[in-house]
């Protein structure tokens, strides 16, 4: 009987418990649930205490002194035991290991607002989320094994005065127990490979108020290791072979070719006014050596007399990128007389024919005279304001087709004058030589811009106030002797024939005499006679009026300091046959100075709208060849024989 009365103590009813086995109390199910063995996880890692491969069942923590009920049905043996609580030697957190990644990523970070709420307002033995604070990780070596428990289950704060928590709390007995052992294994575990470890923990009291400086926030920790990733993944999709940061270039720039700026330079830019030798001036010595090491630039001029024909040529690659020169000029000069009547159709044209790498930085007019400044669009920054004057020779005259428009700028610290001019056909050399002295005297140039040396102007000249002046035009000057002469020079040789042509040129003799363009300089010539030319032919006049040929089209250069302008090519453009004039250009070298940052800069100002005109009709002129060519591609005709 009394065998009997054990086992249905055992097995059977029993007295009367809080819950069923199917529905255990809380108490129940964190033990059961909460606490499973760790054993098979934390054996697999390095420095992680052995797991129990025995087969019989691991030991439960200590339950608390709470429950008295469950621990007098177990063995009298156990009833009769003192209590004494201790931590588990192994705890099961199984629980903390298997919570799903992706979720634990997702969770809510606490706002700023909910944060100081948590440190003023909230309860201190809160372990929700948002008692906790974003703060670097106290830990960062931690068994890898451990990385998600341990950021899951902070560490507490010594007791701050009391106990720091009601001991018949069960979940605060169950976290002081976990930290407790979680320090343990992380003592031990981590002892190996870093010198750092987890704040230690008063065994003896279940901590209830948590000390959020020893907090392992696993968002914070996450986003460290992720920083370098993010940053990489921004700057990777700048283009393949980019460095993954940019600091990773110490003396140049990680996404450009262009040359790097030290932020030393950037403190230190001065753009003081009037500085010549200062670091960082916008025109100093520095940065015309980046662009100019040679410090010379290259200079395109020409001039046209169009004949006032609305017909433009098909193609202007002759005249401005001859096949004699290898390299594109860095500035571009053009001077039309008796321009045709569409004026912007003739700026569109040479915007197109140059491309987006110029800009056109200047253009003007005075009647039938056009002159247009294009310039390599890199170079905008180093130009001052563009300032242009007009002289008008023949007042009478309502259409003005003989005159002078002046052009005049300073790049880096060389200031330029461009003129172009449409002398007198008629009547004597006289005539010629009062247009040449109207110019000269009544173009009022420079305005705002200063003089780059005062001291050698003179207010009669307009030509003595710039380091370069370069004056193109239909200068009409004739070839005496008649055009029976000049035609039986002509049937000479090239050589022979240009020499004796010169020696009957006005314009060369007027020279000698200085009467005219006094201190200007013209590059050899070795090209025949621009003028007059039947239209679409290359026959000379054979009209009734029977027009000598003739060098009325010419290009003067006058330099301030000597061996500045450098002439390397001057030739005409046979093949532009719209006209009775050839166009006849020139190319130079000038020296640049290094300037004063007290000009007034042009801030980059271009025309903008015929920049984007010339780019369409490039692309558009490029469709249409390409459709020409496959459609002829595509209309041979095969034949089977």
């Amino acid at each position: 009987m009394p065998s009997r009365l054990a086992g249905v103590g055992r097995s059977g009813a029993s007295p009367p418990q809080p819950a069923a086995q199917g529905h255990l109390q809380p108490e129940d199910r964190m033990l059961k649930g909460q606490l499973p063995n760790m054993g098979k996880d934390l054996a697999a890692h390095p420095g992680s205490p052995p797991a129990n491969n025995g087969e019989g069942p691991e030991k439960s923590p200590v339950l608390p002194p709470k429950l008295p009920a469950q621990i007098s049905n177990e063995d009298p043996q156990a009833k009769a035991a003192s209590f004494i609580p201790k931590p588990p030697p192994r705890p099961r957190l199984e629980r903390a290991l298997s919570l799903d990644e992706k979720a634990w990523r997702r969770r809510r970070f606490p706002s700023s607002h909910e944060d100081l709420a948590a440190h003023v307002g909230a309860s201190p033995c809160r372990g929700s989320s948002q008692d906790e604070v974003l703060r670097p990780p106290a830990h960062t070596d931690s068994p890898h094994c451990l990385s998600a428990s341990l950021q899951e289950i902070p560490t507490s704060r010594r007791a701050q005065g009391s106990a720091g928590g009601s001991p018949s709390s069960w979940g605060h007995c169950i976290s002081g127990m976990i930290s407790t052992s979680l320090d343990v294994l992380h003592r031990d575990g981590a002892s190996a490979r870093s010198p750092a470890r987890l704040p230690a923990v008063d065994q003896k009291v279940a901590s209830g108020s948590l000390r959020p400086a020893d907090r392992v926030d696993s968002g914070q920790a996450d986003l460290k290791a992720r920083l370098p990733s993010r940053l990489f993944r921004a700057h990777s999709s700048l283009g393949p072979g980019r460095p993954p940061s940019p600091l990773a270039s110490e003396a140049r720039s990680s996404f450009s070719l262009l040359a790097p700026i030290r932020a030393k330079d950037v403190r230190t830019r001065s753009y003081l006014e009037g500085s010549l030798l200062a670091s960082g001036a916008l025109m100093g010595a520095e940065e015309l050596a980046r662009y100019f090491p040679d410090r010379s630039m290259a200079l395109f001029v020409a001039t046209w007399n169009m004949q006032g024909q609305k017909e433009l040529p098909p193609n202007l690659d002759e005249l401005l990128l001859p096949a004699e020169a290898d390299y594109a000029q860095d500035l571009y000069v053009v001077g039309v007389q008796e321009g045709c009547s569409d004026r912007r159709e003739w700026e569109t044209r040479l915007q197109e024919t140059l491309g987006p790498r110029y800009v056109t930085l200047y253009s003007a007019a005075h009647g039938a005279l056009y002159m247009s400044v294009l310039i390599r669009r890199d170079l905008i920054w180093f130009c001052s304001e563009v300032e242009s004057s007009t002289v008008t020779t023949r007042i009478v005259s309502h259409i003005k087709t003989k005159g002078a428009l002046g052009v005049s700028f300073t790049f880096f610290g060389t200031s330029l004058l461009f003129i172009t001019s449409h002398f007198t056909c008629d009547g004597k050399v006289s005539e010629r030589l009062l247009d040449y002295s109207r110019t000269i005297q009544g173009l009022a140039l420079p305005k705002s811009v200063p003089d780059t040396s005062p001291y050698r102007s003179d207010a009669a000249d307009v030509t003595t106030r710039f380091d370069g002046v370069f004056w193109f035009g239909d200068f009409n000057f004739r070839l005496s002797g008649g055009r029976v002469a000049v035609e039986a020079i002509l049937k000479q040789d090239l050589g022979e024939k240009v020499s004796a042509l010169l020696q009957h040129d006005q314009l060369t003799q007027e020279m000698k005499k200085g009467s005219i363009f006094k201190g200007f300089q013209e590059p050899d010539i070795h090209f025949l006679p621009s003028y007059k030319f039947d239209i679409g032919k290359d026959s000379y006049d054979t009209t009734s009026k029977q027009r000598t040929p003739s060098y009325t089209d010419r290009v003067m250069y006058k330099s301030r300091h000597k061996g500045d302008i450098c002439p390397i090519k001057y030739s005409s453009c046979p093949g532009i046959k719209t006209s009775d004039h050839r166009p006849v250009y020139s190319l130079f070298r000038v020296k640049v100075r290094p300037g004063r940052d007290n000009i007034p800069l042009a801030a980059g100002k271009f025309d903008r709208e015929l920049y984007l005109i010339g780019i369409k009709r490039r692309i558009s002129r490029e469709i249409q060849r390409q459709q020409a060519l496959k459609a002829q591609h595509s209309s041979s005709i095969c034949t089977v024989s």
